[in-house]
């Protein structure tokens, strides 16, 4: 078991999420950092669906009755067991009675704490991932608390050689990020001004930068004149509500929103959205539909080629 001393500042259980429900009006949920949630669980020796830890702007303290194997992938969050320096992108052997210490972020904003074996929640609609806005999946619907016991499951629980993510594999974390988008479906609602002044400016993530909305302050777009029905939202989607400025949905989103998209942020772009801290600087740039599920291709080719490097 493991117990919580200290949760963090938000700390919940996620996995890659609860798809095929949003014509019910349910999200998809799970790790807003598919990238590194993914890569702590191939770490750990997971499979990627494995359910996992994620920690924002600040970890937790956690004691481990019995010996784990772990990994830590995601924001720099200085941890430590048992008060020894851990390396972050790695796996790592806690012994029994052991305390894993995880402190305010220095790099980054979110990180992941995967456990070989998964982290055991009840399954809701095929995913573990807490989804808190109607208290559902993970622990009881919530962020962790104080005093928490969590359960690890049995299954891949034989140790295996400890490993460090190589640096070529590390994604950069910065202050300033390009999102790549395809544009659409309401892009042909805003003059040609409105985008050149989405494409050349410089946005900033604003105070409200959660799991269900990236808030962005900078120059306003023109709001259409046109009233959109609430259509289908999908995670990613860049939105112009009622003051001009642009937002991002997040995967706690509602499915059906009532605001104009200009486009949608590329999924190989979503490790950034999960990274991106309030004050970090926002540029945006087009690519074609095409392209963009190439990389998305390309990144799962590159999970897969790590797993199997890890064998």
């Amino acid at each position: 078991m493991i117990m919580v001393i200290r949760p963090g500042r938000f700390t919940t259980i996620q996995d890659q999420g609860r798809w095929g429900f949003q014509t019910w009006g349910m999200p998809v949920s799970g790790a807003l950092d598919p990238l590194a949630s993914r890569i702590a669980n191939i770490l750990a020796g997971n499979k990627e669906q494995a359910a996992l830890l994620e920690m924002t702007d600040e970890g937790g303290v956690f004691h481990f009755d019995y010996s784990v194997q772990a990994a830590l992938a995601g924001a720099e969050m200085q941890a430590s067991l048992n008060g020894r320096r851990l390396k972050n992108w790695s796996s790592f052997i806690i012994p029994p009675g052991g305390v894993l210490s995880l402190g305010e972020v220095t790099s980054g904003r979110r990180s992941y704490l995967a456990i070989r074996g998964g982290i055991v929640a009840p399954l809701v609609m095929g995913s573990r991932s807490t989804y808190v806005a109607a208290g559902l999946g993970g622990l009881e619907g919530r962020p962790l608390l104080p005093g928490d016991m969590l359960e690890i499951g049995t299954e891949q629980v034989k140790f295996r050689a400890t490993r460090e993510l190589s640096a070529n594999w590390r994604p950069r974390y910065t202050r300033d990020w390009l999102l790549r988008l395809v544009l659409g479906p309401q892009e042909d609602w805003f003059s040609e001004a409105d985008h050149k002044r989405f494409f050349n400016s410089v946005y900033q993530v604003g105070t409200v930068a959660d799991r269900m909305t990236c808030e962005l302050t900078g120059p306003a777009l023109t709001l259409p004149e046109r009233e959109l029905v609430s259509d289908a939202t999908g995670w990613g989607a860049v939105e112009v509500p009622a003051c001009g400025l642009p937002s991002i949905v997040m995967p706690d989103h509602g499915t059906t929103r009532g605001f104009a998209k200009i486009g949608y942020v590329i999924q190989a772009d979503f490790y950034k959205l999960a990274q991106a801290s309030p004050g970090d600087k926002v540029r945006f740039e087009a690519m074609d539909a095409e392209n963009a599920a190439d990389l998305d291709r390309l990144q799962r080719a590159d999970f897969n080629a790590l797993a199997e490097s890890f064998d």
